[in-house]
């Protein structure tokens, strides 16, 4: 909630050998705004789970001899990088309007204006009425209600189903420790973990709980974690090719792609690599052969590999990264035409200066009678 402004002040102007000083109340300060910044050392939502209320102080009220009460500071709260905002309609407490999409550190968006100071007595004299006895008092603040949704900004996204070896694969090429057990769903929430190549290349990999048959009807996990791989450049499907398993690797995968469809067929139109893992257990080989193929037949990259060896794990990296250079360079220049969009829509009333800080035409009102020229 931003804070209220001041109230405007009446005063009259007492001083030795000044008869009749006339008014000299001034105006109320501006109450402060709410400011949401994207903070690059945030991960989580956490802390608005015991903070989920904040306000910004309101202004002061005017003082006599033409003294402008102090403005309330402005309150700056930390979000992670990649918070999406969304208001909730007062008018409909279930519907959602977006508001901003977080996705720079250092990018902030105002949330709730704080409300404008009142106008002191000495504003409002004029030739007919030189001794005013009215102020304004200051505008409320906005309360707002906000909907915070977090999604991680990471370059590839891992899927696939429990216990494929999406744990085992982030743990083997970066410095991430996630659970990893026999056992289904031994990863609950995502992990993000940094992958370091040759020539300082680097990029910033997701890895998700794992997808079931069903999940976009609430199986298993669900959908509840898909939304952390949608800003990813390129998709790794991860497809146990062991008999390990008791399932067939090719209707694994295409339980993959009916769940991604479901959840947002656009994703399907990311580049997508297709991972056959474990192949340090594999006891059939016409397992693999069958994947293959049938990943070809759709014009997919297949990569073989095993995270526990290492084996095929340096190739799959290397594949990955021309996605990851492209994809940031798509990037770029979507941000750039949206700075230049921003630059020229502050450009478009350089002509005609701006109104001050404390004009607000509603709460004015009209003069009457004759005015100074």
């Amino acid at each position: 909630m931003s804070g209220k402004g001041g109230r405007g002040a009446v005063s009259f102007r007492r001083e030795k050998f000044v008869p009749r000083g006339g008014p000299d109340g001034g105006n109320g300060g501006k109450g402060g705004s709410v400011y949401l910044v994207a903070d690059a050392h945030r991960n989580t939502l956490l802390h608005f789970r015991y903070n989920p209320e904040h306000k910004a102080p309101n202004g002061a009220s005017g003082e006599g001899s033409r003294r402008s009460g102090q403005s309330g500071r402005n309150l700056k709260v930390p979000v992670p990088v990649g918070t999406l905002v969304f208001e909730r309609s007062p008018e409909q407490p279930d519907v959602l309007v977006p508001i901003a999409d977080l996705t720079r550190p250092g990018q902030k968006v105002l949330v709730a204006q704080g409300g404008r100071g009142g106008l002191g007595n000495a504003f409002f004299a004029t030739s007919t009425n030189r001794s005013p006895r009215k102020a304004q008092p200051g505008e409320p603040g906005q309360d707002k209600q906000l909907c915070l949704q977090l999604k991680l900004l990471a370059d590839v996204g891992l899927l696939g189903f429990p216990n494929a070896g999406k744990s085992t694969l982030i743990a083997r090429v970066s410095a991430a420790r996630p659970k990893i057990a026999d056992y289904p769903f031994t990863t609950l929430t995502p992990n993000l973990g940094v992958v370091g190549l040759s020539d300082e290349r680097s990029f910033v990999v997701a890895d998700v709980p794992g997808l079931i048959e069903g999940a976009h009807a609430g199986h298993g996990l669900g959908h509840q974690f898909l939304r952390h791989v949608e800003r990813t450049q390129v998709l790794l499907h991860l497809v146990d090719v062991s008999s390990l398993s008791g399932r067939d690797p090719v209707e694994d995968f295409d339980v993959l792609l009916r769940e991604l469809e479901l959840y947002n067929p656009a994703m399907l139109a990311k580049p997508q690599i297709v991972v056959a893992t474990k192949i340090d257990a594999i006891d059939d080989p016409d397992r693999l052969s069958r994947l293959e193929a049938h990943v070809a037949a759709l014009g997919r990259p297949c990569v073989r590999i095993s995270a526990v060896t290492g084996e095929g794990v340096p190739a799959l990296m290397e594949a990955v990264w021309p996605y990851v250079v492209e994809g940031r360079a798509a990037d770029i220049a979507k941000l750039a035409i949206d700075d230049l969009v921003s630059d020229a829509d502050e450009d478009g009333g350089a002509d005609e200066p701006p109104p001050p800080d404390d004009y607000n035409p509603a709460l004015v009102p009209p003069l009457r009678g004759r005015t100074r020229s």
